[in-house]
């Protein structure tokens, strides 16, 4: 096919329940191409010889190899292609922010001078992975023999999973450790269930055990075991932290304690770790918000944003301090969020949280802003309106201006080095610590990050853990 052949393929639109409909469901949003779009979206790929949008993968995936596999039809062989960089590609197939990444560099967005009609890069990958899953089709994993070595894995989101996963392919027993009753970190408590299906998570943890990997649930290490112990009296050789930046941030303004103020974080996890838009089935309490103000404009509080109205709100406003064009949510999660009724309150800002004598929220106080001078990341930087206040009415305020690291772990291990914002340090090249043995990986080292950057960082501590033990 002639690169002008392919420029006339039209781009596959993702199939998506319809907006009214889905608000007020669970069920997940986009509902993925058929067979004949994903071909139809590879054939689309100009199997360019300098492999641009590889640069923009950070686990390197071999995009032209895996997309001209999916345009013959032969999706197992993409998966396979796939599969030999990344673990997850259910789960980053929907997730991860292509367009920022991998089809930022595609060369057919800049052919066609829009990258919103680059390769559908992530789409494809996405459908492979679901058919090989939904058909049994999986080639099962061959790990190497035994090596009598432990690794202890405290943590199993993405960064830890990739980590167990490969150091099980090693030969080493792995065991993980995880604080919550169900294993997946972000993917099961963070991301709701109408980004990613948990059913694709636990597919995932199940694969882990088929390897032998060991999980150990409701288990804290820092409280309920040290690091230290794990090595002194557990015999563990190596050991890798994995817990991620869970620990919100607040705007530290007047009437943050109200009743009806959430972090994202706690709004997020009530309903989607346990499940709290199932009252029928599920003990959880939650907050029955009516009026819901939404403070930020990143995926978590799109996702809280859309949470609300799916828990029953009436009315919910995004307040972001910004333009749309800075906001550095996912187009995609921005677009179906305005679709879905949330209402949108750019260049604004809240200055203080009001609340009744009964300490009960009833609203919002804002202040207008406008853009100045681009700031260090290259954003105009948001200057306050004098005189511009106002008032809006709400019930409840989720807090979504993003995470910390979690501080367990560095707080309960004497000598693991931290930087000022909390983030553990490690050898670049290997992920080890200060702490010879230890390893660390994902949020807990790169503050608040990707899936797929997560997975890479999982990765590299692995092979360094593997190459200690080898030692």
């Amino acid at each position: 096919m002639t690169p002008k052949e392919r420029m006339a393929i039209a781009p596959q639109a993702m199939p998506e329940q319809n907006a009214r409909e889905r608000a007020k469901n669970m069920k997940e949003v986009a509902l993925g191409y058929t067979a004949e779009m994903a071909k139809c979206e590879a054939s689309r790929c100009m199997q360019c010889p300098t492999k641009p949008c590889m640069q923009g993968c950070p686990v390197a995936i071999n995009i032209p190899g895996f997309l001209a596999k999916a345009a013959e039809g032969d999706f197992a062989g993409a998966l396979k292609i796939i599969k030999e960089t990344s673990l997850l590609p259910a789960v980053c197939g929907r997730v991860c922010p292509q367009e920022k990444q991998c089809q930022k560099f595609c060369t057919m967005g800049k052919l066609l001078k829009d990258q919103d009609k680059a390769v559908a890069i992530g789409r494809v990958e996405r459908f492979c992975a679901d058919l090989a899953r939904e058909t049994g089709a999986e080639e099962p994993v061959v790990c190497a023999p035994k090596t009598g070595k432990k690794v202890a894995v405290i943590g199993s989101g993405p960064a830890s999973i990739t980590c167990a996963a490969d150091c099980a392919k090693a030969g080493h027993d792995v065991t993980m450790f995880e604080a919550f009753h169900k294993c997946g970190g972000v993917l099961v408590y963070g991301i709701p269930e109408f980004r990613l299906p948990k059913s694709i998570v636990q597919h995932e943890v199940e694969g882990l055990q088929k390897i032998g990997v060991k999980i150990e649930n409701n288990y804290c290490v820092g409280q309920t075991r040290k690091v230290a112990d794990l090595i002194a009296k557990d015999g563990f050789d190596a050991v890798f932290i994995g817990t991620g930046a869970g620990l919100p941030k607040f705007m530290g303004i007047p009437g943050e304690n109200l009743n009806g103020v959430f972090s994202a974080n706690e709004y997020l996890t009530r309903a989607n770790l346990m499940k709290a838009y199932l009252e029928d089935q599920a003990d959880t309490p939650y907050w029955h918000g009516k009026k819901v103000a939404v403070l930020g404009g990143g995926n978590v509080a799109m996702d809280a944003s859309r949470m609300a109205l799916r828990l029953g709100a009436e009315k919910v406003y995004l307040i972001y301090r910004r333009s749309l064009e800075e906001m550095p949510a996912r187009k995609e999660e921005v677009h179906h969020a305005k679709e879905e009724g949330v209402e949108f309150h750019m260049l604004e800002n809240a200055k203080a949280i009001l609340g009744d004598e009964n300490g009960f929220v009833t609203g919002v106080e804002c202040l207008k802003y406008e853009l100045g001078e681009p700031d260090a990341s290259g954003r105009r930087s948001p200057v306050a309106v004098p005189g511009s206040e106002f008032v809006l009415d709400a019930d409840t305020v989720v807090v979504a201006v993003g995470n910390a690291s979690n501080p367990l772990i560095p707080a309960t291990t004497p000598g693991l080095e931290v930087n000022k914002r909390g983030n553990i340090v490690v050898n670049p090249e290997t992920n080890m610590t200060s702490i010879p043995g230890v390893f660390a990986g994902g949020d807990i080292v790169l503050g608040a990050a990707t899936v797929i950057l997560a997975m890479g960082e999982g990765r590299r501590a692995a092979a360094g853990i593997n190459a200690y033990l080898a030692k």
